[in-house]
């Protein structure tokens, strides 16, 4: 099936990720037509490159219907989808669909793991409480990446294996 990746995200550093009780941190989102994915390692560049062994979030994916319904709900029509600190907005699949499954997307094998569960940040990120609870369910997939290669923005195949 043809699907679209529509932004392609990395960021140096964890803006939520073990701040609990401080302030966001401050690392920028970096958006790119092209990610260079590691096997087993994650993505060149991005803060979880190397992060535990085995890492389950190698490569998060966000739909892009996800977006623009919590635009819509915080009455932000111009929130960045890099708000969301996902690595790959996509539409034309159910990312929960393929949880537990291996599946190749522009030729990449990756291993679809779990949801991106969202945490209360989310409200922070969106400018507006209830986006966390808006996202249950729906915050996006954790994988690994099984495969070196280059993902490109743009209309992709992506195929799941059985």
């Amino acid at each position: 099936m043809k699907v679209h990746l529509h932004h392609l995200f990395t960021s140096a550093g964890h803006n939520y990720f073990k701040h609990h009780g401080k302030p966001a941190g401050t690392h920028e989102i970096v958006e790119s037509d092209a990610l260079e994915l590691l096997a087993g390692r994650g993505i060149q560049g991005d803060r979880f490159l190397d992060w535990k062994e085995s890492y389950k979030g190698q490569i998060t994916f966000l739909d892009l219907a996800v977006i623009d319904d919590i635009r819509r709900f915080a009455n932000r029509e111009s929130l960045p989808a890099g708000a969301f600190r996902r690595n790959v907005v996509i539409s034309g699949v159910d990312l929960n669909a393929l949880i537990g499954s291996n599946f190749t997307l522009g030729g990449i094998r990756f291993e679809a793991v779990e949801e991106c569960r969202p945490c209360y940040w989310m409200d922070e990120a969106c400018g507006k409480d209830g986006t966390e609870d808006l996202m249950k369910g729906r915050g996006g997939l954790r994988c690994r990446i099984l495969d070196d290669g280059v993902l490109k923005r743009g209309e992709v195949e992506l195929e799941q294996s059985v």
